[in-house]
């Protein structure tokens, strides 16, 4: 069509690389066509919208909550913590108060029990009075149990909850975990680049960054197979294909269980309900997940592991934009180290110790304003 009259993208930042992605942007803000995008990239997202449509499953992801917002991410972001805080402080005032009024009520109903059971026969007048009184208080308790069904309920959020790295976990400061000296990276007998050099010691987090076919998952591939069997280092991979992780017939329980023990699968079960796994996901098979949800169960196989060297090839890539936030925090606070490629520039700002841009004349340091 030559002449749209609205553009609808579907996570148009997908595979694009930093360069393109900031094109992108230039091109959503200068458009004069009205745009309709999905997307998790919370850059792109706080960049170029001005209306936020936002979609969530809540209660087990039994229920979809839509918001829409005619203001920017932040702004939208700012008044919805603030109505969250306000609902949950009114709501845990309505429980403080129906605690206390129930405790008052419970000392009123047992004292005149008391006095029924205790009042003598001989005077029937005081008994009725008391039978009468009794009707009030139980009167009272019902009406306290209606208000109770009124109460608002706790803010419900669809952020994922990723279980934390044990703070245990570390790689001693001065332990070399990569000295990579490779004259040329190739792949199907074409060479990509040449010259790379990496050192990485203690519990440095590094950053790859770089255009589309530059080889970045190439080398985090290469790095996995120098890294993978080392016995002084517990190394684990995310790939950019889960299906070379995971077992898309088998159900994430099953999985999980062909590697750990019981005690191990009974944890595994608690993190994948934190995570808000239901029933149906944590039993299914695991190529009926969602890529968010394959993604998590992978950091859950590398927490179960007690990994301390981690190789993520763009690990936020599948979060939404209110996930992302809880996956950036659990892996700039792990206290192994970390290799990534990534085109998330939140990520590689917030996570990364050292970026690197991936060229043909190998690894260059790239400063933070460049990000």
């Amino acid at each position: 069509m030559d002449s749209p009259e609205i553009l609808l993208l579907d996570e148009p930042t997908n595979d694009l690389d930093i360069q393109t992605l900031e094109w992108l942007e230039r091109f959503l803000l200068q458009s004069r066509l009205p745009v309709l995008f999905v997307s998790h990239d919370e850059t792109l997202i706080e960049r170029t919208a001005n209306v936020i449509v936002h979609m969530e499953q809540l209660i087990r992801k039994t229920q979809c909550r839509i918001t829409v917002a005619r203001c920017p991410y932040s702004e939208y972001l700012s008044h919805r913590r603030l109505q969250f805080a306000h609902q949950a402080q009114v709501a845990q005032k309505q429980r403080d108060d129906y605690d206390r009024q129930m405790e008052k009520w419970r000392q009123i109903y047992e004292r005149v029990n008391h006095e029924q059971r205790t009042i003598s026969r001989k005077d029937p007048s005081g008994g009725r009075l008391l039978k009468k009184k009794m009707h009030g208080v139980l009167s009272m308790g019902r009406r306290f149990e209606r208000e109770k069904e009124n109460f608002l309920d706790f803010p419900e959020e669809e952020d994922a909850i990723l279980t934390r790295f044990d703070a245990d976990i570390q790689v001693p400061a001065g332990k070399t975990v990569l000295d990579l000296s490779l004259p040329a990276l190739s792949v199907g007998g074409r060479v990509l680049a040449r010259d790379i050099r990496l050192t990485v010691s203690g519990s440095a987090h590094i950053g790859v960054t770089g255009r589309n076919g530059a080889g970045k998952s190439t080398l985090l591939a290469l790095l996995w197979d120098l890294l993978r069997e080392r016995q002084d280092l517990s190394a684990a991979f995310m790939p950019q294909n889960y299906a070379d992780a995971l077992d898309y017939e088998k159900t994430p329980i099953d999985h999980l269980a062909a590697r750990y023990t019981k005690a191990e699968i009974t944890r595994a079960r608690t993190c994948m309900g934190s995570m808000k796994f239901t029933h149906e996901e944590m039993t299914g098979t695991i190529g009926a997940l969602s890529g968010g949800q394959k993604a998590k169960l992978i950091f859950l196989e590398m927490v179960l592991r007690r990994a301390n060297v981690l190789l993520l090839d763009e690990p936020t890539r599948n979060f939404s934009p209110l996930s992302a936030p809880v996956v950036r925090a659990a892996l700039r606070g792990f206290g192994g180290a970390i290799l990534s490629v990534s085109h998330d520039r939140k990520y590689l700002r917030e996570v990364c110790d050292t970026v690197y841009e991936l060229r043909e004349g190998g690894l260059f340091p790239l400063e933070r304003e460049d990000l």
